[in-house]
């Protein structure tokens, strides 16, 4: 699977009413560290059959990156059944970020 850019017409339908885990990716363009971990989330949406793996640039969707609390990126956030169940701000290795997924 590769990795569904989420907006706020899409959140609904592709997050909240997922029957999947999702793992969200909140970025921007400018942000240097975001641009370092986007390969690594990129490849685990390769890899993944059994999460949803999403992108919302912050810049294009201020409504999610407020209702979510985003003050730093990257930040990733981890969701099943429409409710948050882990967050990490920052960049981190792949072992790590899928550890998060499977909390």
């Amino acid at each position: 699977m590769s990795t569904i850019k989420i907006t706020k017409d899409n959140f609904e339908e592709e997050v909240l009413k997922s029957n999947k885990p999702v793992l969200l990716d909140f970025w921007a363009a400018w942000c240097g560290p975001c641009r370092m971990i986007s390969p690594i989330v990129d490849e685990i949406a390769g890899e993944t059959t059994d999460t949803k793996v999403g992108k919302v640039n912050i810049d294009e969707q201020p409504e999610l990156a407020s209702a979510f609390g985003i003050m730093s990126i990257p930040t990733l956030v981890s969701m099943k059944d429409g409710k948050v169940v882990d967050k990490i701000v920052g960049v981190r290795p792949k072992a790590s970020i899928l550890k998060m997924m499977a909390s």
